[in-house]
Protein backbone atom coordinates (compact mmCIF):
# COMPACT_ATOMS: atom_id res chain seq x y z
CA UNK A 1 0.00 0.00 0.00
CA UNK A 2 1.02 3.37 -1.10
CA UNK A 3 1.70 5.38 2.50
CA UNK A 4 0.37 8.42 1.18
CA UNK A 5 -2.84 6.79 1.55
CA UNK A 6 -2.72 6.48 4.64
CA UNK A 7 -3.78 8.46 7.53
CA UNK A 8 -1.04 11.26 8.41
CA UNK A 9 -1.51 10.12 11.39
CA UNK A 10 -0.05 6.54 11.16
CA UNK A 11 2.82 5.15 12.26
CA UNK A 12 4.18 2.13 10.79
CA UNK A 13 5.49 0.02 12.80
CA UNK A 14 9.21 -1.30 14.00
CA UNK A 15 9.43 -4.79 12.57
CA UNK A 16 7.15 -3.99 9.24
CA UNK A 17 8.39 -5.21 6.04
CA UNK A 18 8.32 -2.15 3.26
CA UNK A 19 9.32 -1.62 -0.41
CA UNK A 20 11.40 1.56 -1.20
CA UNK A 21 9.49 3.74 -3.72
CA UNK A 22 12.98 5.36 -4.44
CA UNK A 23 16.80 5.04 -4.42
CA UNK A 24 18.23 5.79 -1.24
CA UNK A 25 21.83 5.67 -0.31
CA UNK A 26 22.75 3.62 2.59
CA UNK A 27 24.01 5.12 5.76
CA UNK A 28 27.59 5.52 6.56
CA UNK A 29 30.95 4.96 4.56
CA UNK A 30 29.83 2.35 2.25
CA UNK A 31 31.00 2.05 -1.49
CA UNK A 32 31.14 -0.46 -4.46
CA UNK A 33 34.16 -1.64 -6.23
CA UNK A 34 34.10 2.02 -8.56
CA UNK A 35 34.36 3.52 -5.24
CA UNK A 36 30.64 4.84 -5.32
CA UNK A 37 28.25 5.08 -2.84
CA UNK A 38 26.23 2.05 -2.06
CA UNK A 39 22.44 3.38 -2.66
CA UNK A 40 19.11 0.48 -1.94
CA UNK A 41 17.41 0.81 -5.36
CA UNK A 42 13.90 1.35 -5.46
CA UNK A 43 11.81 -1.94 -5.13
CA UNK A 44 14.33 -3.21 -2.19
CA UNK A 45 12.36 -4.85 0.55
CA UNK A 46 13.73 -4.18 4.17
CA UNK A 47 12.50 -3.78 7.93
CA UNK A 48 11.44 -0.96 9.93
CA UNK A 49 13.87 -1.04 13.10
CA UNK A 50 13.20 2.56 14.71
CA UNK A 51 10.10 4.79 13.69
CA UNK A 52 9.83 8.38 14.32
CA UNK A 53 7.84 10.00 17.18
CA UNK A 54 7.23 12.93 14.95
CA UNK A 55 6.06 12.77 11.50
CA UNK A 56 8.36 15.13 9.80
CA UNK A 57 11.55 12.44 11.02
CA UNK A 58 12.48 9.57 9.27
CA UNK A 59 12.41 6.10 9.76
CA UNK A 60 15.51 3.22 9.96
CA UNK A 61 15.28 0.54 7.56
CA UNK A 62 17.50 -2.37 7.91
CA UNK A 63 17.97 -4.71 5.20
CA UNK A 64 19.31 -8.80 4.65
CA UNK A 65 22.86 -7.33 4.18
CA UNK A 66 22.63 -5.35 7.38
CA UNK A 67 22.97 -2.07 5.44
CA UNK A 68 20.44 0.64 6.83
CA UNK A 69 18.55 3.46 4.85
CA UNK A 70 17.29 6.44 6.95
CA UNK A 71 13.86 7.66 4.81
CA UNK A 72 10.77 9.32 4.76
CA UNK A 73 7.28 8.09 4.72
CA UNK A 74 6.38 9.07 2.00
CA UNK A 75 9.73 6.95 0.54
CA UNK A 76 8.15 3.78 1.56
CA UNK A 77 5.44 0.94 0.73
CA UNK A 78 4.12 -1.58 3.39
CA UNK A 79 4.93 -4.73 1.60
CA UNK A 80 2.56 -7.00 3.19
CA UNK A 81 -0.61 -5.04 2.17
CA UNK A 82 0.96 -4.84 -1.76
CA UNK A 83 -1.13 -6.24 -3.65
CA UNK A 84 -1.84 -6.32 -7.63
CA UNK A 85 -4.64 -4.05 -7.67
CA UNK A 86 -2.29 -1.15 -6.41
CA UNK A 87 -0.78 -0.92 -9.59
CA UNK A 88 -3.26 -0.12 -11.35
CA UNK A 89 -4.57 3.25 -12.44
CA UNK A 90 -6.45 5.28 -9.38
CA UNK A 91 -9.93 5.70 -9.98
CA UNK A 92 -10.85 7.95 -7.22
CA UNK A 93 -11.14 11.33 -8.83
CA UNK A 94 -11.85 9.71 -12.58
CA UNK A 95 -15.43 8.59 -10.41
CA UNK A 96 -15.86 12.02 -9.28
CA UNK A 97 -15.04 14.40 -12.66
CA UNK A 98 -16.74 11.43 -14.98
CA UNK A 99 -19.23 9.70 -13.24
CA UNK A 100 -20.98 11.25 -10.99
CA UNK A 101 -24.91 11.45 -11.90
CA UNK A 102 -26.36 13.44 -8.94
CA UNK A 103 -24.63 16.47 -6.67
CA UNK A 104 -26.29 18.42 -4.48
CA UNK A 105 -25.41 21.21 -1.60
CA UNK A 106 -25.73 19.97 1.73
CA UNK A 107 -25.26 20.86 5.64
CA UNK A 108 -26.30 24.34 7.11
CA UNK A 109 -26.56 26.45 3.74
CA UNK A 110 -29.49 23.56 2.48
CA UNK A 111 -30.88 23.57 6.34
CA UNK A 112 -31.81 27.69 6.07
CA UNK A 113 -29.16 27.66 9.41
CA UNK A 114 -26.08 28.83 8.01
CA UNK A 115 -23.86 31.58 9.27
CA UNK A 116 -20.51 33.43 7.95
CA UNK A 117 -18.37 30.70 9.42
CA UNK A 118 -20.47 27.72 7.53
CA UNK A 119 -18.46 25.47 5.08
CA UNK A 120 -19.81 24.12 2.21
CA UNK A 121 -20.78 20.32 2.16
CA UNK A 122 -21.76 18.31 -0.75
CA UNK A 123 -22.92 14.82 -1.39
CA UNK A 124 -24.00 13.02 -4.30
CA UNK A 125 -24.09 9.67 -6.45
CA UNK A 126 -21.76 8.10 -8.83
CA UNK A 127 -22.42 5.33 -11.39
CA UNK A 128 -19.23 4.14 -12.65
CA UNK A 129 -18.76 1.67 -16.19
CA UNK A 130 -20.53 -1.88 -15.34
CA UNK A 131 -17.21 -3.46 -15.95
CA UNK A 132 -15.48 -1.81 -12.99
CA UNK A 133 -17.42 -4.13 -10.98
CA UNK A 134 -15.39 -6.99 -12.09
CA UNK A 135 -12.09 -5.11 -12.30
CA UNK A 136 -8.95 -6.55 -10.24
CA UNK A 137 -9.33 -3.22 -8.64
CA UNK A 138 -12.36 -2.74 -5.85
CA UNK A 139 -14.72 -0.53 -6.51
CA UNK A 140 -14.73 2.18 -3.60
CA UNK A 141 -18.39 2.15 -1.95
CA UNK A 142 -17.65 6.13 -0.68
CA UNK A 143 -15.52 8.39 -1.58
CA UNK A 144 -14.67 11.32 1.02
CA UNK A 145 -13.28 14.76 0.22
CA UNK A 146 -11.95 17.91 1.27
CA UNK A 147 -11.77 21.35 -0.16
CA UNK A 148 -8.02 22.98 0.72
CA UNK A 149 -6.46 25.92 -1.14
CA UNK A 150 -4.31 23.32 -3.35
CA UNK A 151 -7.70 21.42 -4.66
CA UNK A 152 -9.31 18.18 -3.75
CA UNK A 153 -7.51 15.96 -1.81
CA UNK A 154 -8.94 13.15 -0.21
CA UNK A 155 -9.99 13.76 3.79
CA UNK A 156 -7.58 11.64 5.90
CA UNK A 157 -5.08 14.11 4.34
CA UNK A 158 -6.96 17.43 4.80
CA UNK A 159 -7.45 19.98 7.41
CA UNK A 160 -10.58 19.30 9.55
CA UNK A 161 -11.97 22.88 9.27
CA UNK A 162 -12.13 22.08 5.05
CA UNK A 163 -15.13 21.77 2.98
CA UNK A 164 -16.59 18.48 3.26
CA UNK A 165 -17.54 15.91 -0.23
CA UNK A 166 -19.18 12.95 -0.04
CA UNK A 167 -20.34 10.80 -2.76
CA UNK A 168 -21.39 7.18 -2.43
CA UNK A 169 -21.39 4.11 -5.11
CA UNK A 170 -25.18 4.07 -6.50
CA UNK A 171 -25.58 0.68 -4.69
CA UNK A 172 -24.02 1.79 -1.51
CA UNK A 173 -26.35 5.12 -1.43
CA UNK A 174 -29.53 3.12 -2.32
CA UNK A 175 -29.25 0.33 0.30
CA UNK A 176 -28.61 3.34 2.61
CA UNK A 177 -31.83 4.84 1.61
CA UNK A 178 -33.56 1.72 1.73
CA UNK A 179 -32.63 1.76 5.68
CA UNK A 180 -33.92 5.45 6.09
CA UNK A 181 -30.08 6.83 6.88
CA UNK A 182 -31.33 10.49 7.35
CA UNK A 183 -27.85 12.08 5.05
CA UNK A 184 -29.01 10.03 2.17
CA UNK A 185 -32.67 11.03 2.51
CA UNK A 186 -32.21 14.44 2.70
CA UNK A 187 -29.88 14.40 -0.26
CA UNK A 188 -32.69 12.95 -2.35
CA UNK A 189 -35.26 15.97 -1.13
CA UNK A 190 -33.09 18.73 -1.04
CA UNK A 191 -34.82 22.00 -2.72
CA UNK A 192 -34.46 22.34 -6.15
CA UNK A 193 -31.63 25.26 -5.91
CA UNK A 194 -29.70 23.20 -4.12
CA UNK A 195 -28.95 21.24 -6.73
CA UNK A 196 -25.37 21.89 -8.23
CA UNK A 197 -25.47 18.78 -10.71
CA UNK A 198 -27.94 16.01 -12.33
CA UNK A 199 -27.97 14.11 -15.61
CA UNK A 200 -31.05 12.37 -16.71
CA UNK A 201 -29.77 8.58 -14.56
CA UNK A 202 -29.82 11.68 -11.63
CA UNK A 203 -33.37 12.52 -12.35
CA UNK A 204 -34.54 8.85 -12.20
CA UNK A 205 -33.18 8.63 -8.94
CA UNK A 206 -34.40 11.52 -7.40
CA UNK A 207 -38.17 10.93 -8.96
CA UNK A 208 -38.05 7.52 -7.07
CA UNK A 209 -37.62 9.45 -3.66
CA UNK A 210 -40.81 8.41 -2.23
CA UNK A 211 -40.23 4.75 -2.62
CA UNK A 212 -37.73 5.19 0.02
CA UNK A 213 -40.80 6.60 2.89
CA UNK A 214 -41.47 3.93 5.30
CA UNK A 215 -42.54 3.65 8.93
CA UNK A 216 -38.83 2.83 9.23
CA UNK A 217 -37.88 6.03 8.99
CA UNK A 218 -39.55 6.39 13.10
CA UNK A 219 -37.33 3.87 13.84
CA UNK A 220 -33.88 5.24 12.15
CA UNK A 221 -34.99 8.78 13.50
CA UNK A 222 -36.39 8.25 16.65
CA UNK A 223 -34.10 5.66 18.17
CA UNK A 224 -30.87 7.54 16.84
CA UNK A 225 -32.11 10.65 18.51
CA UNK A 226 -33.00 9.51 21.94
CA UNK A 227 -29.61 6.84 21.97
CA UNK A 228 -27.53 10.31 21.52
CA UNK A 229 -29.18 12.44 23.72
CA UNK A 230 -28.92 9.75 26.88
CA UNK A 231 -25.22 9.81 25.94
CA UNK A 232 -25.42 13.54 25.82
CA UNK A 233 -27.53 13.38 29.58
CA UNK A 234 -25.08 10.96 31.22
CA UNK A 235 -21.66 13.39 29.85
CA UNK A 236 -23.33 16.69 31.24
CA UNK A 237 -24.55 15.05 34.60
CA UNK A 238 -20.52 14.28 34.89
CA UNK A 239 -19.79 17.81 34.63
CA UNK A 240 -18.25 17.90 31.13
CA UNK A 241 -20.10 20.06 28.25
CA UNK A 242 -22.08 19.58 25.41
CA UNK A 243 -22.08 20.37 21.55
CA UNK A 244 -24.72 22.31 20.69
CA UNK A 245 -24.52 22.74 17.27
CA UNK A 246 -25.21 18.49 17.96
CA UNK A 247 -28.17 18.99 20.07
CA UNK A 248 -29.58 21.33 17.35
CA UNK A 249 -29.22 18.54 14.61
CA UNK A 250 -30.93 16.15 17.40
CA UNK A 251 -33.72 18.46 17.60
CA UNK A 252 -33.91 18.85 13.89
CA UNK A 253 -34.18 15.16 12.83
CA UNK A 254 -37.18 15.16 15.52
CA UNK A 255 -38.78 17.55 13.43
CA UNK A 256 -37.81 15.93 9.95
CA UNK A 257 -39.26 12.78 11.20
CA UNK A 258 -42.90 14.21 12.44
CA UNK A 259 -42.69 15.77 8.67
CA UNK A 260 -41.92 12.25 7.35
CA UNK A 261 -44.48 10.29 9.47
CA UNK A 262 -47.41 13.08 8.15
CA UNK A 263 -46.67 12.17 4.41
CA UNK A 264 -44.72 15.78 3.76
CA UNK A 265 -41.65 13.90 2.45
CA UNK A 266 -38.03 14.87 4.41
CA UNK A 267 -37.84 18.08 5.79
CA UNK A 268 -34.18 19.60 4.56
CA UNK A 269 -34.92 23.49 4.84
CA UNK A 270 -36.26 24.23 8.72
CA UNK A 271 -38.53 27.05 7.84
CA UNK A 272 -40.47 28.14 10.58
CA UNK A 273 -38.59 25.85 13.18
CA UNK A 274 -34.97 28.13 12.18
CA UNK A 275 -35.53 30.55 14.76
CA UNK A 276 -35.40 27.68 17.48
CA UNK A 277 -33.09 25.62 15.76
CA UNK A 278 -30.51 28.41 15.60
CA UNK A 279 -30.76 29.35 19.16
CA UNK A 280 -30.06 25.46 20.20
CA UNK A 281 -26.76 26.19 17.53
CA UNK A 282 -25.71 28.99 19.31
CA UNK A 283 -25.91 27.88 22.66
CA UNK A 284 -28.67 30.11 23.99
CA UNK A 285 -30.72 27.15 25.59
CA UNK A 286 -29.84 25.13 28.51
CA UNK A 287 -29.03 21.09 27.92
CA UNK A 288 -32.16 20.60 30.09
CA UNK A 289 -34.59 22.61 28.28
CA UNK A 290 -33.46 20.85 24.85
CA UNK A 291 -33.54 17.38 26.33
CA UNK A 292 -36.99 18.33 27.37
CA UNK A 293 -38.17 19.38 24.05
CA UNK A 294 -36.67 16.01 22.64
CA UNK A 295 -38.84 13.81 24.87
CA UNK A 296 -41.81 16.37 23.96
CA UNK A 297 -40.79 15.51 19.79
CA UNK A 298 -40.36 12.11 20.76
CA UNK A 299 -44.12 11.55 21.80
CA UNK A 300 -45.37 13.38 18.58
CA UNK A 301 -43.24 11.58 16.63
CA UNK A 302 -44.66 8.28 18.27
CA UNK A 303 -48.08 9.77 17.80
CA UNK A 304 -48.13 10.50 13.90
CA UNK A 305 -46.61 7.10 13.85
CA UNK A 306 -49.48 5.48 15.05
CA UNK A 307 -51.45 7.15 12.50
CA UNK A 308 -48.98 7.30 9.37
CA UNK A 309 -50.35 5.68 6.26
CA UNK A 310 -46.78 5.00 5.09
CA UNK A 311 -45.94 1.44 4.05
CA UNK A 312 -44.00 -0.97 6.45
CA UNK A 313 -41.25 -0.77 4.36
CA UNK A 314 -39.88 0.46 1.47
CA UNK A 315 -40.01 -0.52 -1.97
CA UNK A 316 -36.95 -2.82 -2.56
CA UNK A 317 -38.43 -5.08 -5.81
CA UNK A 318 -38.49 -1.16 -7.63
CA UNK A 319 -35.37 0.01 -6.55
CA UNK A 320 -33.54 -3.18 -6.91
CA UNK A 321 -35.10 -2.84 -10.74
CA UNK A 322 -33.90 0.98 -10.98
CA UNK A 323 -30.00 -0.58 -9.86
CA UNK A 324 -30.17 -3.06 -12.38
CA UNK A 325 -31.54 -0.89 -15.14
CA UNK A 326 -28.57 1.59 -14.37
CA UNK A 327 -26.10 -0.45 -14.31
CA UNK A 328 -26.98 -1.65 -17.97
CA UNK A 329 -26.86 1.76 -19.12
CA UNK A 330 -23.38 1.47 -18.16
CA UNK A 331 -22.39 -1.30 -20.29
Amino acid sequence: MDTSQLSPNYVIPIGTQVVMRKDLPVMGAVFDTDGEHVFKKSGSVGVVIEAPLIQEYTYLVRFPDEHTVRAKKADLAVRRTEAPEDWLPNREMALYESYVIYKVRMGSRAFGLSDETSDTDERGVYLPPADWHWSMQPLPEQLEFKRTADGLVLDHNSPADADDFCWWEIEKFLRLALKANPNVLEALYVPEQHILFIDEMGQQLRDLRGLFLSKLIYQTYSGYVLSQFKKMKRAVETGETFRPKHAMHLIRLLYSGIEAMRGQGILVEVGAYRDELLRIKQGGVPFDEIHKQAIALSATMQTEFDRTTLPDRPDVAAVDRFLIEARRSRT
